[in-house]
This record gives C-alpha cells, sequence and structure tokens, in this order.
C-alpha cells in the first residue's frame, strides 16, 4: 500500500515531492542544487549519494558482483544487469506512444522520447550549444579542452571517445563487420556502409540549393556548397592556404612534414595519399578498371582516363595566362607560362607538337 501525502510529511518546495524521511528529502535536494558531497578518494569523482560513491569504486576494484546466468557476463551494476537480461529474454517494455517502438533500456527510450520532442537538455558552458544526450556533450566538451583519453594500444594515437578509439583499432586489425547485404562489400565503419547503401538505392536526399545537384551524403552536400559560395575554413598554419575540407587540408599538411602514412605491402614504397596508394598496387595487380568508352583503351586511375578522353573530345581547360592559348593538361599550361616568362617571348607557339618536344625533352 502506497503512502499518502499525511503520511509523507517531508515535502520539496521546489519541486513538491513529498518523503517519508527528512534524510531522504536531503538526498533529494541535492539533484536540484548539484551539491555533491560524496567524494572518490581515487579519482575525485563527486556523487550526491553515498551508494553511488560505493557502486562507483568497482569501477577501480574491478568487482562484478551481477552475473549473467545464460551467458556469465558480469556487471558493475544492476540496472546494467536488468537491461541485459532483457537481450536473452527479449522483453522490451519501454514503448513510444509515439511511433510503437520499443526498448529494453529506460535510459534509451528516453533517448529515442528526445528525437519527437527535440529536447536538448544538456548544454556546452563554453559554446553554448545544446545535446540530447550527455554522452554527446561530453565528447563536444573535448573538442573544447583538447582531452583524448582513449589510447591505441596499437600505435599509440589517442582519441576523443571509446566509438572513434573502436573504429580506429579496425585499421590494425583489419575488422570489417558491417557488410552490404546486396554487394557483399564490408565495412569497417557502419556509418560507411550506411552511405555505400545509397549507391544501390540511388538515394540522394540532400540538394544543392543553387544548382540543384543532390548527394547522398550530407556531408559532402556541405563540402560541395563551398565551391559556391568559396568558403575555404580549413587553414594550414605552416603556410596559410586554406581549404573546402578537413582532408584537403590534411593532406596538403604531409607536404610539409614529409609523412607518407600509406604503404605498399608488396615493396614498401610509401605515399602521403592513400588513392595514391591504390593507384600504386594496380601495377603490382596489372588491374586497370577505369576504360574508355571511344576506343576501349583502360587505365590504372581515373585521372589518367580523364586526359585520355580529352584526346578525343578535344576538351582544352587549361589556358596561359600570357596569351590564352588553351592545353588539354594543366602541366602543359604551367610549363607553356613557365617558358614563354623564361625566355621573355610573348608569342604563342604555332604547332603542339612543338610544345611537346620542348615539354618532354626537359
Amino acid at each position: 500500500m502506497g503512502h499518502s501525502g499525511a503520511e509523507k510529511p517531508f515535502a520539496c518546495l521546489t519541486c513538491g515531492e513529498r518523503f517519508l524521511k527528512k534524510e531522504h528529502l536531503m538526498v533529494h535536494m541535492r539533484t536540484h542544487t548539484g551539491r555533491k558531497t560524496y567524494e572518490c578518494q581515487l579519482c575525485r569523482k563527486s556523487f550526491t549519494q553515498k551508494f553511488h560513491l560505493k557502486t562507483h569504486y568497482r569501477t577501480h576494484t574491478g568487482e562484478r558482483p551481477f552475473e549473467c546466468l545464460f551467458c556469465g557476463k558480469k556487471f558493475i551494476y544492476r540496472s546494467g544487469f536488468n537491461n541485459h537480461l532483457r537481450i536473452h529474454t527479449g522483453e522490451t517494455p519501454f514503448e513510444c506512444l509515439l511511433c510503437g517502438k520499443s526498448f529494453n533500456d529506460k535510459s534509451d527510450f528516453n533517448k529515442h522520447i528526445r528525437i519527437h520532442t527535440g529536447e536538448k537538455p544538456f548544454h556546452c558552458t563554453i559554446c553554448n550549444k545544446s545535446f540530447s544526450r550527455s554522452s554527446h556533450l561530453t565528447r563536444h566538451m573535448r573538442a573544447h579542452t583538447g582531452e583524448k583519453p582513449f589510447k591505441c594500444l596499437s600505435c599509440g594515437k589517442r582519441l576523443h571517445d571509446k566509438r572513434t578509439l573502436n573504429r580506429h583499432n579496425r585499421i590494425h586489425t583489419g575488422e570489417k563487420p558491417f557488410k552490404c547485404p546486396s554487394c557483399g562489400k564490408s565495412f569497417s565503419d557502419k556509418r560507411v556502409l550506411n552511405q555505400h547503401l545509397k549507391i544501390h538505392t540511388g538515394e540522394k536526399p540532400f540538394h544543392c540549393t543553387i544548382c540543384g545537384k543532390s548527394f547522398n551524403r550530407k556531408s559532402i552536400s556541405i563540402i560541395h556548397m563551398r565551391t559556391h559560395t568559396g568558403e575555404k575554413p580549413f587553414k594550414c598554419f605552416s603556410c596559410g592556404k586554406c581549404f573546402i575540407d578537413k582532408r584537403g587540408l590534411n593532406q596538403h599538411i604531409r607536404t610539409h612534414t614529409g609523412e607518407k602514412p600509406f604503404c605498399c605491402m608488396i615493396c614498401g614504397k610509401a605515399f602521403t595519399h592513400t588513392n595514391n596508394l591504390t593507384g600504386h598496387l594496380r601495377t603490382h595487380t596489372g588491374e586497370k578498371p577505369f576504360e574508355c568508352q571511344s576506343c576501349g583503351k583502360s587505365f590504372t586511375d581515373k585521372s589518367t582516363l580523364n586526359k585520355h578522353v580529352r584526346i578525343h573530345t578535344g576538351v582544352k581547360p587549361f589556358s596561359c595566362t600570357i596569351c590564352g592559348k588553351s592545353f588539354a593538361q594543366s602541366k602543359l599550361a604551367e610549363y607553356f607560362f613557365f617558358w614563354l616568362n623564361e625566355t621573355n617571348k610573348l608569342h604563342c607557339i604555332r604547332r603542339v607538337s612543338s610544345l611537346l618536344t620542348l615539354y618532354f625533352s626537359l
């Protein structure tokens, strides 16, 4: 039988909740004041209740008193143990009344509800950005503090969160647990799989409002918009050069550091870019996946194919800035500009064959 209001004489003045004992009210008040009087002597983390401190100590001692009788897995907290049992029983007692989706964990249910309400109760005290989950706020705060508490045991690299560490570890193990049901291709990251699936469905939900071009990934859509706005938010601190995306900046930085992290397992040759390594590997395998639709000639990389196609189309997209002469290859235009400056001759070379002879005799 529940207790009536008269039987719970101690009321919270903030929210009105009533308690049977005064000490219960005092513990409850800490949820409003944020006061945490119980401190862990090992890591200095604080808690509002002594019971929470006691269970926290198990993270240091390794004690896991709650054991699953089905699979033998052990847990520090009873709540985690109870949630785990539902995996075996299939029980999902927490149902969303808005969409009908069910959950075996109340915290997962609460997180899901915020998708419908749009509530973001966790706020960054530095930039005021809001989040629907406390874990997202914790990860975000590390962007301000620079903290990287998760260390890779294979290469020593430090990362912001455990999920990123798990993805990183697959670089070393080669594990690709996420498989495409359509073509069988495997991936080390679930997000990459989800992006890949759109290749099969043809789905391109992200549209450019300027030129109408569509994309299967939001991140690519954002980068594409910068080609219209001219925005280049990623700046090299060594030379000041700016880039439209972080990947371009990271690749550029290696021209300063000399770092070549992508190594050929066959001959040991190293490269600054992963796509250069991919193209190089084809010199060993003989693979030429890029075929000219006009003459059937095949190439190891797409850029070489594009250069070749211009032989058929006659397109010359690279122009000399001095005389306006056009070329099919950027290197030829660059050389022609250099040649004019060096010889101080501001007249055009009449025959392309003459230019090619000069270019390849260097």
